[in-house]
């Protein structure tokens, strides 16, 4: 089974990112910061933040369901609110993708808030709602279930140190897993957890589950493309229980196709 996770930052690279996702040929994407419209709209519009602009592929999620058409796909937004063409508003989504390829079986699934709630009428104050995804899979090859799940992590304008907002995050999403993985299912947990490796996050991670991180455990240290020109690389993790087979597993360098480095994980 090989599972991407990836920022997909918006779109904002969206023709390398859509020449590699089909190109990779993960069985399982999880994808975080996808746009969808609610509306008709042009395919690029303007997200705005005080004077902080991005451009913003309106129907990125769309586009990738029609790349890869042997994928179920979910779509799981956290927030709605407007993307600008000039002085004109169109209404969006942002959140969460999953795609999963159609010879593995679905046994389980559960979406959560593991911070605040959906946002219907404007992206809301920071530290902003954040939602995961966890679905438990049989996989037909090995002869086994197996659980995923991804997360895409507050992010607090003060930094990416412990908070108790992070802490409440954490319990909420180990309670997501648990209210879907099976007692003995080797597990994954992935996404942009906008958090520092020393995090008591992972240190609750760890005593829930038994969970190891492959980025750090493998001598990674940066997860950020050319793109991101603050300090601090680190953004993205990959979590495995220890009786995940754990074939290869890359901090994708090049090509770069957001401002975070895709995750690719090959496990047995």
């Amino acid at each position: 089974m090989k599972i991407l996770s990836l920022n997909c930052w918006g779109g904002m690279l969206h023709a390398p990112l859509l020449a590699y996702l089909p190109a990779v040929d993960a069985d399982v994407y999880f994808l975080q910061e996808v746009p969808r419209a609610l509306e008709p709209q042009p395919e690029s519009l303007t997200y705005r933040e005080g004077e902080k602009t991005l451009d913003q592929r309106t129907e990125l999620y769309r586009e990738v369901v029609a790349l890869l058409p042997r994928h179920d796909g979910w779509f799981l937004p956290a927030a709605s609110g407007p993307l600008y063409d000039g002085a004109r508003a169109y209404r969006s989504e942002f959140g969460l993708a999953t795609f999963l390829r159609t010879s593995f079986s679905v046994i389980g699934e559960a979406a959560g808030f593991v911070h605040g709630t959906y946002s219907p009428d404007g992206w809301g104050e920071h530290p902003r709602a954040r939602n995961a995804h966890c679905l438990r899979v049989y996989d037909h090859e090995a002869g086994r279930p197996v659980t995923l799940a991804q997360i895409h992590g507050l992010r607090d304008p003060a930094g990416k140190g412990d908070t108790p907002a992070r802490a409440d995050q954490a319990r909420r999403l180990i309670a997501l897993i648990d209210s879907v993985r099976a007692s003995g299912d080797p597990l994954v947990v992935c996404g942009d957890f906008n958090l520092l490796p020393d995090s008591a996050t992972f240190a609750m991670l760890r005593e829930a589950f038994g969970l190891v991180d492959l980025v750090t455990s493998h001598g990674f240290t940066d997860t950020r493309t050319s793109f991101y020109e603050k300090p601090g690389r680190y953004a993205d993790y990959m979590l495995v229980t220890p009786d995940v087979t754990v074939r290869s597993f890359d901090v994708v360098e090049t090509p770069e196709i957001s401002d975070h480095r895709a995750l690719l994980l090959d496990i047995g």
